[in-house]
């Protein structure tokens, strides 16, 4: 038998434009794998949600990879034993992967693994994933470095895989090894092919009135084009979707739809920008990107004001609406996800680093890159963001001005006239026994006022951003990790609202 390579599945669960399954396809015999590891379900930000995604995404990788006559080979354990195994068993000598941009845990094990390979002769070739680049040494420049990438040809497949007869795998669990934290209860279908379906319902009718609902829940769930647990889990690749969404561009003369697609083009670019910032510091995961806020806020906050709002409990519709349909479902619009994240933040005080692994469990598209600087963005940790405090009443007036989103997901209030129920702690006492909800009793009276919690939070910015040092140490984290983006011709490009609504 001739070589023997590993190539190693990771948060890429497709076989079309994956550079490393074409190389390790031509170095000969190919081991594809994919490690299912019980430490990485035991940290606090994985969750049932997140293995069903990847559960039916390898259900597709594998039946992708025998119409190529290869299969998937699965194992569980640790990476670093399983690799050694392998490598041991059938002499291998290079492992293919693409570079990930995971969570410390995961940057902690790539590193394990990487000092192993060293040490043993083996050549681990990891390629650049989507517009991330590993070892960026300046950040002028990237943003044309990126759009060269997502410009380059799609890679096709290879035409076939010789897999090792004899090796052996394991059967995929229904629930793995380790998983600490099992709260799913609807999640979206995981696979490339449900990815294409997607895109191509997306792309042919849902994305026209992509712009115009954006930021409201419910409909959203709709116009929105639903792919970010396909780009996070790497079901479908962003070169794949941006070029499909040019291709989309240039094949319609309707300007309302051009500009909705051009819209979330943007954002697919936005994406990587966030996951470069990760991948050019780690240390944003647990270390405020200015150092003057590690003191801002305790470190651990009032436990029931944090169950509260992670149950939806907080006396504010919008916010446990929002909370509870992520619950239910694991996905809302990103100015609901902004809208949770600055009312823990600046309405409970809580540090982001309490509530970033409770809302990546329920994120079915949790990606690390950008949850972690999203989190730090909306509250107000970075240095160089605007601060955004938003008013949940104004925003709900605002989104689901008709209750329905509301009713829906607090149905204790479904009996509250729409006149009351952005603010139903207003309601008289009588017209609250009419309703039948007690406001304190059936309902929880706000945790917080809105006006008061605002004037405490600038405040304590304001005294923040005043001490020595703070601009110098600003500029540092721009030159670092800002974007080097100009802003758009808003002549030619519609833009909604003040703020880039992150939402694929």
């Amino acid at each position: 038998m001739d070589a023997i390579s590993i190539l190693w599945f990771k948060r890429d669960l497709r076989t079309a434009d994956h550079y490393p399954l074409q190389l390790a396809a031509a170095h000969g015999h190919v081991i594809p794998l994919y490690i299912n590891e019980p430490e990485m379900w035991r940290q606090p930000d994985s969750s049932l949600r997140h293995w069903c995604f990847i559960h039916d995404s390898l259900q597709a990788l594998d039946k992708n990879l025998q119409r190529l006559s290869g299969r998937l080979i699965i194992r569980e354990g640790h990476a670093l034993e399983v690799l050694a195994a392998l490598s041991e068993q059938y002499h291998v000598r290079q492992i293919f992967s693409h570079e990930e941009t995971g969570n410390a845990w995961s940057y902690r094990r790539d590193k394990e693994i990487s000092k192993w390979c060293r040490a043993k002769g083996v050549l681990w070739h990891e390629h650049q994933s989507h517009g991330v680049k590993r070892r960026l040494a300046e950040r002028a420049g990237w943003a044309d470095q990126r759009n060269a990438h997502m410009r380059a040809d799609i890679i096709m497949q290879p035409a076939g895989l010789r897999v090792p007869v004899d090796i052996q795998s394991d059967p995929l669990p229904a629930i793995p090894k380790g998983l600490v934290h099992a709260d799913a209860v609807s999640v979206q279908v995981g696979g490339r092919e449900e990815g294409l379906k997607v895109l191509g319902g997306f792309l042919k009718q849902r994305s026209r009135e992509y712009l115009t609902t954006i930021s409201k829940p419910g409909i959203s769930a709709r116009h929105c084009s639903r792919l970010s647990p396909h780009i996070a889990y790497g079901t479908l690749s962003v070169r794949e979707i941006e070029q499909a969404t040019r291709h989309a561009f240039n094949n319609t003369d309707d300007v309302y739809w051009r500009r909705a697609l051009q819209a979330f083009s943007s954002r697919l670019a936005w994406r990587c920008h966030f996951v470069q910032k990760l991948e050019s510091q780690p240390a944003i995961e647990t270390q405020c990107m200015h150092p003057a806020c590690e003191a801002l806020r305790p470190r651990q906050g009032d436990p029931q004001l944090l169950e509260a709002w992670y149950k939806g409990q907080t006396g504010y519709l919008l916010i446990d609406a929002v909370m509870r349909s992520l619950h239910e479902n694991g996905w809302v619009t990103f100015r609901m996800r902004a809208l949770v994240t600055s009312f823990a933040s600046y309405h409970l005080w809580l540090d982001w680093r309490e509530t970033a692994p409770l809302l990546a469990r329920l994120f079915t598209d949790y990606e690390p890159g950008i949850h972690y600087s999203q989190m730090q963005m909306q509250s107000g940790v970075t240095g160089i963001n605007a601060l955004r405090m938003y008013n949940p009443i104004k925003q709900s007036l605002e989104h689901v001005a008709d209750g329905k989103f509301i009713y829906r997901y607090v149905p204790e209030l479904k009996h509250v006239p729409l006149t009351w129920l952005h603010e139903p702690w207003r309601m008289p006492k009588a017209q609250q026994e009419s309703a039948g909800v007690l406001i304190g009793k059936n309902y929880p009276v706000p945790l917080a006022e809105h006006e008061v919690a605002m004037a405490k939070a600038r405040a304590a910015f304001k005294a923040l951003h005043h001490e020595v040092g703070f601009g110098a140490e600003a500029r540092k984290v721009y030159e670092k990790l800002g974007s080097r983006q100009k802003q758009p011709n808003r002549k030619k490009v519609m833009v909604p609202n003040k703020q880039l609504s992150f939402d694929i």
